[in-house]
């Protein structure tokens, strides 16, 4: 376990962007992305689909596609081994060097949106959990097979030696994500990033694949960056939440302030749209925000949001990039009519 203070910071994001250079011109998927995350903390990121949270979560691990480009910087505090301690730009280590392939999987683990898209088909799940422990706890395959079984009871999976000799597409979709869950936790990492990993679940597996992450941030002291759409689900586990949209942070602030102060109209439009009994008994209809998210490329300049935004004001909101503004301790706001 790490022994790093539980205020230390160990993974600082600056400036960070992700552009695709295509024949159409320059696709801004993350455009100067700013975050911190402490230890044994969740910070969550919310916005809608093609807002920049999964490209983000791919450019932390170094794993963004081709031909996207990463640029600013990722600080991360070593935590294991010779290294620990030691802070590093992740951005800036050389590709496929044995430095980023320790930190990829040893000390940040990914828990994917689709099992099926991360697991290989022909290989078991025992034998893929233990590739990873092979890799970064020990050599020794009797004791990496001990550690995938009591990774799998971690996770509460039921029959944990039959699923190791079961192959993903026969698990079901909870069992898949509790062995996706298991492969990322069974290095023992200090962060764990989950991309939207309850979104194709059925309530009642949401609901436990949440408490399952949450147990083992608070038994392990990992920290957690949680990536969703669902506003409850950020309300439930997150202590501090990125707003996104575009490709940039709109709003950050600790999950109460999110919640009962929110300021950005981005992000109050996502909490109205929330359903609520409040309103089921009234009988209203939902609040939904007006077009769509724009394709981030060849986006004119001013406020990303100016053209869904119900307080948008020609002549102010459209003529320069917005930028991240703290309103007061520890609540950033990228929105020029926050006084309005």
């Amino acid at each position: 376990m790490n022994t790093v203070a539980e205020d230390t910071v160990v993974l600082e994001v600056k400036g960070l962007t992700t552009h695709f250079h295509l024949d159409e011109g320059v696709l801004k998927a993350v455009d100067g992305v700013d975050l911190r995350l402490k230890k044994g903390r969740t910070l969550g990121i919310v916005g809608e689909s093609g807002c920049g949270k999964s490209v983000t979560s791919q450019a932390l691990l170094r794993i963004v596609p081709k031909p996207g480009r990463i640029q600013g910087e990722i600080w991360l505090r070593r935590s294991k081994g010779d290294k620990q301690g030691e802070v590093v730009d992740i951005v800036k280590l050389p590709d496929k060097k044995k430095e980023i392939r320790e930190i990829r999987g040893g000390e940040i683990a990914m828990i994917f949106q689709e099992p099926m898209k991360a697991f290989s088909p022909i290989h078991t799940v025992g034998d893929q959990i233990m590739e990873a422990i092979l890799l970064h706890r020990t050599e020794d395959r009797k004791e990496a097979y001990r550690l995938a079984v009591d990774t799998l009871v971690e996770v509460g999976m039921s029959n944990p030696e039959q699923r190791m000799n079961e192959y993903p597409h026969q698990l079901s979709g909870g069992m898949r994500q509790r062995a996706m869950i298991a492969m990322a936790v069974s290095c023992q990492p200090a962060i764990l990033i989950a991309d939207e990993p309850t979104t194709a679940l059925d309530v009642t597996v949401q609901a436990q694949v949440l408490d399952l992450i949450d147990g083992l941030k608070q038994s392990t002291g990992t920290s957690v960056v949680f990536i969703t759409h669902d506003l409850g689900v950020i309300a439930e586990i997150s202590d501090e939440v990125a707003v996104m949209y575009l490709g940039k942070v709109v709003e950050y602030t600790d999950v109460d302030t999110l919640f009962h102060g929110a300021i950005h109209p981005y992000t109050k439009a996502l909490l109205a749209s929330i359903p609520s009994v409040s309103r089921r008994e009234r009988k209203t209809r939902l609040d939904a925000i007006e077009g769509r998210v724009p394709v981030p490329m060849n986006l004119p300049q001013g406020c990303g949001f100016y053209s869904r935004c119900p307080k948008a004001q020609d002549g102010v909101c459209n003529l320069a990039d917005i930028p991240l503004v703290e309103v007061r301790k520890g609540h950033s706001v990228r929105c020029l009519l926050v006084d309005a």
